[in-house]
């Protein structure tokens, strides 16, 4: 099979893996996703998923491959709490939150971690459909705040939470404090809800 006719196929998917791969053709020789990667047609994003390396100018296209390249999982943490603005850093690698076991990989669409909950805590996340039609699954604000916090338990004391620097407006104005609650109480964490009494006492939600 030759690249450009290879190309005009899988293009559209953004990234993919070598399964999509057989389906469209089954007797297709996986070496030449070798011989592809090597030359440069190809990235190759970790164990049998690959992009096309123009991909990295779409918008968007890195969390969209954190969520194709490991699945189940949605965009959580700093990395969604630097979308949403709640937090002032701009987060370089991108972190999710999976049913599978704790992962990270690192290609040059950039780098992804992977935090492992158990099932009954994967939940919080909606669907969004990014520019290019494609779409991914993302925490909502108050879940993605509760898994920083739920996982990252070194954040214990009322300056552990000043030093997170969210932003106020954001907390006080914008964050569904129903929505908080619910997930909190959903999560099933004393320890948790500890936590998150002394956050709101500092932002003052």
């Amino acid at each position: 099979m030759d690249f450009l006719t290879f190309r005009e196929r899988m293009y559209p998917m953004g990234c993919f893996n070598v399964n999509q791969v057989l389906l469209w053709e089954q007797d297709f020789d996986r070496n030449n996703l070798t011989r592809w990667c090597r030359k440069g047609l190809l990235v190759k994003l970790r164990n049998e998923y690959y992009a096309f390396p123009e991909f990295r100018q779409v918008p968007d296209a890195a969390r969209y491959v954190a969520n194709r390249i490991y699945s189940p999982s949605y965009i959580s943490l700093h990395s969604a709490l630097s979308f949403y603005g709640i937090i002032p850093e701009e987060v370089v690698q991108i972190t999710s939150i999976t049913t599978l076991k704790t992962a990270k990989f690192e290609n040059s669409f950039g780098t992804f971690h992977y935090q492992n909950v158990k099932t009954a805590l994967y939940f919080g996340y909606e669907r969004k459909t990014l520019t290019n039609g494609r779409s991914l699954l993302f925490a909502l604000p108050e879940k993605a705040l509760l898994d920083l916090l739920y996982l990252n338990p070194f954040y214990r004391t009322e300056e552990d939470m000043e030093n997170l620097r969210l932003d106020e407006d954001y907390m006080q104005n914008e964050l569904d404090r129903q929505r908080l609650n619910t997930f909190l109480e959903k999560m099933g964490s004393k320890a948790l809800d500890q936590r998150i009494a002394k956050l709101k006492r500092v932002y003052d939600i």
